[in-house]
């Protein structure tokens, strides 16, 4: 965990954003060279690397290593007295199948805390998809059971996701990185704090979801609108800059490449060369930014400037 943290050190853990009247603050868990990139993007190859703006971005790929830099983050939403969690991370104390995962320590409800929000302050959980990452710390280990972190919370899955990963298809997933559907799902139904919605759900009048299916079959993202501004979380739409350089390129970890494919076209059509703050899952600080066409197939983020965030710590 200290190799994943240490290469961004220098670099806020836990910042905000405003969107009109709307606080998202962002909390990391970690931040490091993780992936490489041939076990990512099967598309990708040395010639792509090579010309790959990413590749020439020090803060976004670890030469040394030959991984990508990843963030594993958190995205507290606040609106009209309500907060919404999106993400919980990786999680501590869990069997997984990657080692930097496996009964991990990362701490990362220190840091909530260190943010002046307690689990008790959260009114709903949400997960833009169900993989290992996103949902870890939803439970705690306790009197040998896990049970939900956030005691007060509604936990909200959409059907569509919940149903596959209950299913028989997504056993080969799960095998490949730790059942954590058993540790970090099925415990918030037994509590009775889950609510089963669908993909275009509505929080409030400023946070409705959007579905953006591929990466997984009920994948979505969290579109906030407030006093005409307007932001999307985008969860796992594009893990890093190389998919908008290369659109087409889907990840191995998803479900569907083709329609991923197709959801991150759309999106990056719609919302290129507008005001539109996109906040990826996994991009590092400053994570948010905007989408612009590039003169030919592909898309340039820019990411916000360094005073458009407020620091944490």
């Amino acid at each position: 965990m200290q190799r994943l943290l240490a290469c961004h050190q220098h670099q806020p853990l836990a910042y905000q954003l405003q969107i009109g009247t709307v606080k998202i603050t962002i909390i990391a868990e970690s931040v490091g060279p993780l992936l490489r990139w041939q076990e990512l993007y099967p598309d990708a190859t040395e010639q792509s690397m090579a010309s790959s703006n990413t590749s020439a971005h020090r803060n976004l790929y670890d030469a040394h290593s030959g991984r990508l830099v990843i963030a594993i983050q958190a995205f507290l939403i606040e609106s009209d007295g309500i907060r919404l969690l999106v993400d919980t991370c990786v999680g501590d104390c869990k069997q997984r199948a990657r080692p930097e995962f496996n009964h991990a320590g990362f701490g990362w409800l220190d840091r909530l805390h260190a943010a002046g929000v307690s689990v008790h302050d959260v009114d709903f959980v949400l997960a833009t998809h169900l993989h290992v990452d996103h949902v870890g710390c939803n439970t705690y280990f306790e009197d040998g059971r896990w049970r939900p972190t956030f005691p007060g919370a509604r936990y909200l899955f959409v059907k569509e996701e919940l149903d596959f990963w209950t299913s028989d298809s997504a056993k080969s997933p799960l095998e490949r990185t730790g059942d954590y559907i058993g540790d970090s799902i099925f415990p918030i139904f037994e509590a009775g704090q889950a609510d089963i919605i669908e993909h275009g759900h509505v929080i409030n009048s400023s946070i409705r979801l959007i579905p953006l299916p591929g990466h997984t079959p009920g994948h979505v993202g969290v579109c906030i609108e407030s006093e005409g501004r307007r932001a999307v979380i985008s969860g796992d739409l594009f893990h890093t800059l190389l998919q908008c350089e290369n659109p087409d390129w889907s990840t191995r970890f998803c479900v569907d490449p083709q329609q991923s494919r197709q959801s991150r076209r759309a999106f990056f059509e719609e919302h290129a060369d507008t005001e539109t703050t996109i906040i990826p899952a996994h991009f590092p600080y400053p994570c948010a930014g905007s989408i612009h066409r590039n003169g030919g197939s592909g898309y340039e983020f820019r990411f916000l400037s360094p005073e458009k965030v407020s620091n944490i710590f």
